[in-house]
């Protein structure tokens, strides 16, 4: 009889937490929005407090490009609609977009960032074609190329970018310093001790020494 009703309590857990994760994962999936005011989009995510939070797409890659100025730009492609190249759809802003809109990943996390690397990289989920970033705005699509450019990072780039992105979404995140060790006074040497003297014990015949 109790082994019965500990396996219905174990069943009941299971079945609360697998409606939780699906019920928290559809809450972050409908509160994500991305609007577009004039030429600016605007992200709106579930709040991490009280208030709502919004950024501007805009600002999020510029702290990126900002704080690893080495990180490939790959905004050189054509806007289909002014037939210009517009710089500001770039490989950052795309990452985003992808992480954001396309996979309702949350920005926080640093554990969510790398599996949208992940997918870039082609271990984790299939990046879309269609549903791309860019891929409806710019004539050319530009999902090969910012695989390319992601694959070409290594594990300490990739880990810099990530840590860019997560800082960028939350400014006022504390951030790991490691101290600067500061240098100790090298300890004066120890004097070397002198070696102790033992006199020599009288041998027989040395009272002959002594003699005038």
């Amino acid at each position: 009889m109790s082994k019965n009703r500990r396996k219905s309590k174990a069943i009941w857990l299971n079945v609360s937490i697998f409606f939780a994760v699906v019920t928290s994962i559809c809450w972050f999936h409908w509160s994500v929005d991305v609007s577009e005011v004039g030429n600016i989009k605007v992200i709106g995510l579930p709040p991490a407090t009280a208030q709502p939070v919004r950024f501007r797409l805009e600002e999020i890659w510029q702290k990126v490009y900002e704080r690893l100025p080495s990180l490939p730009l790959e905004n050189q492609y054509v806007n289909s609609t002014t037939g210009e190249v517009d710089t500001d759809n770039n490989l950052v802003s795309r990452l985003v977009e992808y992480h954001i809109q396309e996979k309702s990943r949350s920005p926080y996390y640093r554990f969510d960032w790398k599996l949208t690397l992940a997918d870039y990289l082609g271990v984790n989920e299939k990046l879309p074609e269609l549903d791309y970033p860019g891929n409806n705005t710019l004539e050319e699509n530009p999902r090969e190329s910012d695989r390319a450019a992601i694959e070409q990072l290594n594990r300490l780039q990739r880990d810099a970018l990530v840590e860019a992105l997560i800082s960028a979404f939350n400014p006022n995140r504390s951030q790991v310093i490691t101290p600067t060790p500061t240098p100790t006074a090298s300890p004066s040497p120890t004097p070397t001790p002198k070696p102790r003297i033992i006199p020599a014990l009288p041998q027989p015949g040395d009272s002959r020494l002594l003699r005038p």
